[in-house]
């Protein structure tokens, strides 16, 4: 990833590239899991990827721990080299709503690598509850603000609106856009914060933001009650917010939000994703977005497929169904 000019002091994210051999590792762990059963949002499926994952590489074990532990300044780990069978990969969808049902190679470590945060999670109204989502682009969905569109993403934490938003976020590279123009940005409120003024740091710390349900949840028109954007510990907050759909409900809050927003931008980082790299957010502290990218609609377009993970399930047990991994409202 690189760093935005100006900012010369901060350390990039982190980067783990993984040896062939332990490449082929995983791959074969996935294939093995592949094996076992044919649906990816079987509750066997994951229990059987959580197995799985304690026989990955100890090196990647142990990243993936100590990121869990201390996701770093920046809240992001790039994680290169996994297996995703480039060579077998179907065209790239182009229908809205594209999820990843049936068991695969990417999804498998997608799965593992959730096993080995906490545990994957899905909602209900957003990709009819999959476990494994699609990030393409899809025709007439350019302006879209969400994974379907190619114009510029906005900056967000994932779902900012829910109760039980993901604690963090994984993209996992399929294919990448045909000129690599599409760069993922991540930016975090561990370096973003000594940039904010007192009086804007306590604005933000008011409850006096609204926050929408993003587009990929469908025609809703409720907001959460009014809350923080950034909340927890003075010297260490969280931060939720969704630049295209907080908005402040004083005077101070929109202009608190608006500093903000240059605030992370300053500390932005941008990288464009290879096949096998996964990148890894903590939702929790850190946003990110999309620059834009030019789709050809050919079959051959970028694509990501994406998985939420809850660190804490029994969280969200009220939203849950039998236990389950998808949450109902």
């Amino acid at each position: 990833m690189t760093a935005t000019a100006g900012i010369p002091t901060r350390s990039n994210p982190a980067v783990f590239a993984l040896a062939p051999d332990d490449s082929a590792r995983i791959e074969a762990a996935a294939r093995d899991l592949c094996a076992t059963l044919p649906e990816v949002d079987d509750p066997r499926w994951v229990a059987a990827a959580r197995s799985a994952w304690e026989e990955l590489p100890a090196s990647l074990r142990r990243t993936a721990r100590e990121y869990r532990r201390n996701s770093g300044p920046t809240g992001a780990l790039l994680v290169r080299g996994l297996p995703v069978d480039a060579t077998a990969l179907p065209p790239t969808p182009t229908v809205k709503g594209s999820v990843q049902r049936e068991a695969s190679v990417p999804a498998a470590v997608l799965m593992m690598m959730a096993c080995g945060l906490g545990d994957p999670a899905a909602f209900r109204a957003e990709k009819s509850g999959a476990l494994v989502q699609d990030v393409v682009p899809v025709p007439g969905q350019e302006t879209f603000q969400g994974n379907a569109g190619s114009v510029a993403l906005m900056m967000h934490n994932e779902n900012a609106f829910h109760e039980h938003r993901p604690d963090h976020v994984m993209l996992l590279c399929l294919r990448a856009d045909h000129e690599s123009e599409a760069g993922l940005r991540t930016a975090g409120i561990r370096e973003a914060l000594p940039l904010l003024p007192p009086a804007v740091v306590e604005a933000l710390a008011a409850p006096e933001f609204s926050t929408q349900p993003p587009p990929s949840f469908g025609a809703r028109d409720e907001a959460t009650p009014a809350h923080p954007v950034l909340f927890g510990d003075p010297q260490d907050p969280d931060i939720r917010v969704d630049f295209a759909a907080t908005t402040g409900l004083t005077a101070r809050a929109e202009e608190a939000l608006h500093t903000l927003e240059k605030a992370l931008d300053d500390v932005s980082y941008t990288v464009q994703l290879a096949a096998g790299d996964l990148a890894i957010v903590d939702n929790r502290v850190t946003l990110h977005g999309r620059t834009a990218f030019s789709p050809r609609y050919d079959g051959n377009d970028r694509w990501l497929q994406r998985t939420f993970v809850l660190t804490d399930l029994r969280r969200s047990r009220g939203h849950r169904p039998q236990d389950g991994y998808i949450l109902s409202r």
